[in-house]
């Protein structure tokens, strides 16, 4: 049984006199000690997608499914109180940007003892300091770091807080949300590094959100390409970088350096993401596909297996025959 389940997820943002379609029809499920890396432009709905999961959507974002179980528990139908006590304690995220997510004013110990009183209230100050205390160990960071500000931390330092907050219920699902954004090659390394370490350590289930395919082949074991709010591709993730079925994914390894022989010439992506108040009924990325043919502009592709993997794009067959 998959750990997560999700089946024709929709997450639209209302404005004025429009509403954003930013996530649409995703269907996917993920197993138990499953790294899944998911991967797409900006705007292509990753991070909406696991704030949707988390119910912790703008006022304007809504989002709907056939169904969402955590568990084999129906996690898409019980109320925000219900959700409010699984959350953080059977899924968690961390969040990108980690100065922005902690609080400038508050120490680091404050900050997260607050967490454990919001699900534990019972838990005492000498207890969550002993247990704070073991987390950052695990993570690299001295005992000290509880009675820092964040201003007093490097970059990679904060995300690692931020990783350590995300664990501190041992949760069976954990929300990456581009943990290593806007870090220096090193830590970045590094980071991923205590990533792989803890998934083995606290056998998690991870999802990880990323624009970086290079991240995705160093970390995960299986990845979900989207666009555009779409789901184009899900598969394992060394067969999917080094035999792309999709066109997209193909234009995204081509456009990453490591993932390109010695001497090749990479490419970009010409083009922009499609108008998502109004998202053509077409193959979503027939714009800016270079293998696009009348039948891909006259329809619009289900996602189908093939070869042990998902694909949505008409030409599949025709051209990974």
């Amino acid at each position: 049984m998959p750990l997560l389940q999700m089946k024709n997820v929709d997450i639209n943002y209302r404005m004025k006199k429009n509403e954003v379609k930013a996530v649409r029809d995703f269907t996917l499920d993920i197993n138990e000690r499953d790294i899944v890396g998911i991967i797409g432009e900006s705007g292509s709905g990753k991070s909406t997608l696991a704030h949707g999961l988390m119910r912790i959507l703008p006022r304007n974002g809504y989002m709907k499914a056939s169904e969402i179980k955590l568990n084999n528990k129906d996690i898409l139908n019980i109320s925000d109180e219900e959700f409010r006590e699984l959350r953080w304690i059977e899924m968690s995220i961390v969040f990108q940007k980690a100065m922005s997510a902690l609080s400038p004013v508050h120490k680091i110990f404050d900050q997260m003892y607050d967490t454990i009183l919001a699900h534990k209230p019972q838990v005492s100050r000498n207890e969550a300091e002993e247990k704070l205390s073991k987390l950052l160990e695990i993570v690299n960071l001295p005992k000290k770091t509880l009675n820092m500000y964040p201003h007093e931390l490097s970059g990679g330092m904060m995300q690692r807080v931020m990783i350590s907050l995300g664990l501190i219920f041992n949760p069976k699902l954990v929300i990456l949300d581009e943990v290593t954004t806007a870090l220096d090659v090193i830590t970045q390394g590094q980071l991923l590094d205590e990533i792989k370490r803890l998934v083995n350590e606290f056998k998690l289930t991870v999802m990880m959100i990323t624009h970086d395919v290079g991240v995705v082949n160093e970390v995960c074991t299986k990845i979900a390409i989207l666009y555009a709010g779409e789901l184009l591709e899900y598969g394992n993730v060394k067969d999917i970088i080094f035999e792309p079925f999709n066109p997209y994914t193909q234009a995204l390894v081509e456009s990453h350096p490591d993932l390109n022989p010695e001497g090749s010439t990479l490419k970009g992506i010409p083009g922009i993401l499609p108008d998502l108040i109004n998202p053509p009924e077409s193959c979503i990325f027939y714009d800016r596909c270079k293998y696009r043919k009348d039948i891909c502009k006259n329809g619009k592709p289900e996602l189908q297996d093939y070869k042990g993997r998902k694909v949505k794009c008409f030409r599949v067959g025709e051209l990974h025959g």
